[in-house]
This record gives C-alpha cells, structure tokens and sequence, in this order.
C-alpha cells in the first residue's frame, strides 16, 4: 500500500506547485508538490478499502501522506467510536494549518454524533499543542456555529489563552463566523471577551473582510477596536 501510495505521489507532483506550497508553509519539511484534488481523489480511494489496515502503517514521510491520512479519516465510512483510536493517533502529526484545515473539512463526524464529538474536541481544547486547539476551534467554527450551539463556541474560544499565531487565528476565524451567522447574539462576546488585544482585533478585522457583513454593520465594528499600549 505505501509503495504505491508514494508511487502515485512521485507521478503526480509538480516542481512549481511544490515551491508555491512551501511558500505558504514556511518551515513544513518534504513537500512533493502534490495538488489538493489529486490527494482528495487518491483519499477517497483508500478510504473505500481497508483503511484501518491503511492507517495503522501509514508513512509520514512527507507532507502529502500525513494530509492524506486526514482526508482518509474523513472520507471512510465509520462512527466516532470507530475512527477515535485513529484520529488520536493522527492529531499529533499535524504540523501545520493546511493539513489541519483540510482534515477538519472532510471529517464530518459532527454532523452524526454532535454531542459525542463536541466532548471529544473539548478535550483537545485544553491541549498545550498548537495545532490540537486550532484542530478543536476549525471543528467547531465549521459545524458548530448553529441555534444550539452558539454559546457554547463562543464560549469555547474565550477559554483558549495559547499565544501560538494559528490559535490565535483560528479564535479570530471562528468569531467571524459566529457574528456573520448570528450577529445580534454575538455582538454582546465582542464588547466583553478575554481574548488578548491581537486576537479580539484580528477577530474584527476578519468581521469588516466579509462580504457579508453589512456596511453599517462594519462600521460600528470597527468602533470596538482595542488600542495598542
């Protein structure tokens, strides 16, 4: 299986797209330069097999084979029962935002089992890594931002107090969101927070780049900006 997976891996990779990738992901070791939709197409085929067998000696050899994992976890059929063991196993690897972002989109376990996987993301709330919490927060700001769980999001990344830049980020993500869905009920979270004054700022700046925010709206927005000592 990882002889053809870095078979079709070395097919496929392109010297351009692998400098473009590496400039988006500074520090981020062994990028073949792989596209997204040629991973997806291969994560999807991997995931119709045996991917528990796949999983378990998957190589991390590169960039491309830690992010297909995270696709395959995604795309396999199979509850949160079955895929725990494994996602536990996967979250350590992730060492950057691409990986992360991209794993957290086609993993949908939220959508079946709300409550199951909400617990199961707290946990990683309070991890001490940074890409555990942004893993938790993209979760969240994907599926979560709805009627019943509002609160409980905004909650959530007001008791995140990591100072590493993609949590931060994430935080300001995931605010953006909240407001563009529901602004009436999270405005009262943007006039009080205990965000740092980076992320409370990056959290409206993000407000004011969405296109559908209203004008009026951006304005008084704008008004709650902290300023710098």
């Amino acid at each position: 299986m990882n002889t053809w997976i870095k078979e079709q891996l070395e097919l496929q990779r392109e010297p351009e797209f692998q400098k473009f990738t590496a400039s988006l992901l500074p520090g981020v070791r062994h990028i073949l330069g792989v596209r997204l939709p040629a991973l997806r197409k291969m994560a999807k085929q991997l995931a119709k097999g045996d991917w528990q067998s796949y999983l378990r000696t998957a190589c991390d050899d590169s960039y491309e084979e830690i992010m297909l994992q995270g696709m395959v976890l995604g795309y396999a059929k199979g509850d949160l029962q079955e895929k725990e063991p494994f996602l536990r196993a996967f979250l350590p690897k992730i060492d950057n935002w691409s990986v992360c972002d991209s794993a957290c989109s086609s993993l949908k376990l939220a959508k079946a089992q709300p409550q199951e996987f909400w617990d199961f993301l707290s946990e990683y709330l309070r991890s001490p890594r940074e890409y555990d919490v942004r893993f938790a927060l993209v979760q969240m700001l994907d599926y979560y931002v709805n009627d019943d769980y509002l609160e409980r999001v905004l909650q959530a990344i007001d008791s995140v107090d990591l100072p590493f830049y993609y949590v931060q980020m994430a935080q300001a993500w995931a605010v953006s969101i909240c407001y563009r869905e529901f602004p009436e009920r999270t405005l009262p979270f943007l006039k009080k927070n205990h965000l740092d004054d980076f992320t409370h700022n990056k959290s409206l700046q993000k407000i004011t780049e969405s296109l559908k925010v209203p004008k009026e709206d951006k304005e008084f927005i704008r008004t709650l900006k902290r300023k710098s000592d």
